[in-house]
């Protein structure tokens, strides 16, 4: 690495970050007990030319992103699945947008109070949030009864621009004292159970005093942090900040840096686990909270996956045994594009398929003109060797002869010769997108006369009386149809259920 010089630092008797390491709140130091005011000052390194502050910006960035993947102070990153539930918080944000703030440093602050929303409990009944742009005047960017989702907030907060004029920190300060708190704009009555948080990000000396405006705050009962970055006025941060200053300073060297501080904000909002009330999780079926985390689990009747996410009807036991064949349109009018999406149509089904010698096998032929058969039964034992020879599949661009392919499947796919197991389920998926261009009615009856369960779902142009004549009694639970191959997946779902339990 490229050793440069370090910009000089506060005293020590601020909260201050030791070289790279994201500045975390130590254990008991954080006081979650109240409402609070959070105040992020910030200014370039002094003494630095710009193309030395770019250069360090740069590394310091470079370097962070490094230590980013080792995860926080050389311990593992949080997996999806450990944030907490936070205590109901009316929260916002008042953010300095003076000319002395450059664009690209407006952005690292905008992604700063994104990083602390994603954190949050948001809610009308947990925490609401609302944001206060400010530079020589106060512009209210939206309340705290604007917005009660999290992707709501956001977006908003992507969209906030500028103003790009003075610094009159003790103006926004009182605005958020006197309007953005207040009930009219969303602000709930004062209660123990309720923080009030505002977090105001300013670059350098405020124009305005600070010093009597911050105290009405904190007799409000807001609790108000300072944080200061780069060549900043730590007397003006002791000014606004609650005590003890310890807790309530803190400090880092530019905006480049400014995200670290959002671990601090996310372990000081936690006081529930509980994503699954939150709906924090990837569960597909059923979530269980356990501290800190969750676990996933399945309806009766369905057995949770290797993923520990997902569930499926198709594992366990003798009776889960099944032979399934894709049957793909491949003609011209598919368009390569939307062949990739069936691609990650097959692969839906495949994973909700327990694959193995005993249990399910997968067999694919594709169609046009001709038909070519790209696997057989039982030649890959596990559902990722399956999805990736899916994934490899040639389009063949021709035309549509789906009575040719159905023939197909019955003298050659479900053959034991190509991996089909005596006295085992037999399952046809036949996906088309038009007319076909052969004759389909006798192959599309001996197939279900030999006992094959077989599915059709067409797209587009797909005729459905053809798709009918394809599909197994009863009809309607055995073919889909659907204008926009955007959609199969939601065919998929629905397969994926009726494949499981018709076993």
């Amino acid at each position: 690495f490229l050793l440069v010089p370090l910009p000089s630092v506060p005293p020590p008797a601020l909260h201050t970050c030791q070289g790279l390491a994201p500045c975390l709140p130590e254990k008991g130091q954080v006081n979650t007990s109240g409402p609070r005011l959070l105040l992020a000052t910030l200014h370039p390194a002094s003494g630095s030319s710009a193309a030395m502050d770019r250069i360090f910006s740069a590394l310091l960035l470079s370097l962070l992103l490094l230590l980013q993947s080792y995860g926080v102070c050389g311990a593992s990153p949080q997996p999806r699945g450990t944030l907490c539930r936070t205590k109901p918080t009316d929260l916002v944000f008042v953010i300095d947008s003076s000319r002395s703030v450059r664009p690209h440093e407006f952005e690292k602050v905008k992604v700063f109070m994104s990083r602390v929303i994603e954190g949050l409990d948001v809610g009308p009944n947990s925490t609401r949030v609302g944001v206060i742009n400010y530079a020589s005047a106060v512009k209210n960017e939206f309340s705290l009864k604007t917005y009660q989702t999290k992707a709501g907030l956001l977006q908003a907060v992507r969209r906030i621009e500028p103003l790009s004029t003075g610094t009159m920190t003790g103006l926004a300060i009182q605005f958020a004292i006197s309007r953005a708190f207040s009930d009219s704009e969303g602000a709930r009555v004062r209660s123990p159970n309720v923080n009030k948080v505002a977090i105001v990000v300013t670059d350098g000396r405020p124009q305005d005093g600070v010093q009597d405006v911050s105290a009405r705050a904190r007799a409000a009962g807001i609790e108000i942090f300072a944080i200061g970055v780069g060549r900043v006025d730590m007397h003006t941060l002791r000014q606004i900040a609650s005590e003890p200053l310890d807790d309530h300073v803190d400090y880092v060297e530019s905006y480049s840096v400014i995200e670290k501080l959002t671990h601090k904000f996310q372990e000081a909002f936690c006081v529930v686990s509980d994503l699954c009330a939150t709906g924090d999780h990837d569960c597909e079926q059923i979530c269980i909270s356990t501290p800190g985390t969750y676990k996933c689990a399945c309806k009766e009747g369905f057995t949770l996956n290797s993923d520990g996410k997902t569930c499926s009807a198709c594992s366990g036991g003798s009776g889960s045994a099944l032979d399934l064949v894709f049957l793909i349109d491949g003609s011209k009018s598919v368009r390569p594009e939307n062949f990739e999406l069936v691609k990650k149509f097959i692969n839906q089904i495949v994973d909700s398929l327990e694959v193995s010698d005993k249990q399910a096998q997968v067999g694919l032929v594709q169609y046009s003109s001709s038909v070519r058969q790209e696997f057989p039964l039982g030649q890959f034992k596990n559902k990722k060797d399956i999805k990736a020879a899916v994934k490899k599949m040639a389009y063949m661009e021709k035309g549509t002869m789906t009575g040719q392919a159905l023939k197909y499947l019955i003298d050659s796919s479900f053959s034991i010769i190509n991996g089909a197991r005596p006295g085992v389920p037999k399952v046809g998926i036949v996906f088309t997108d038009g007319r076909s261009q052969d004759y389909i009615t006798d192959a599309a009856k001996k197939a279900k006369d030999l006992g094959f369960r077989m599915f059709a779902v067409g797209v587009g142009n797909a005729v459905e009386d053809e798709l009918r004549e394809i599909a197994s009694e009863p009809v309607a639970e055995h073919y889909f149809y659907t204008a926009d191959f955007r959609t199969i997946s939601k065919i998929g779902k629905k397969l994926q259920m009726k494949i499981c339990i018709g076993e």
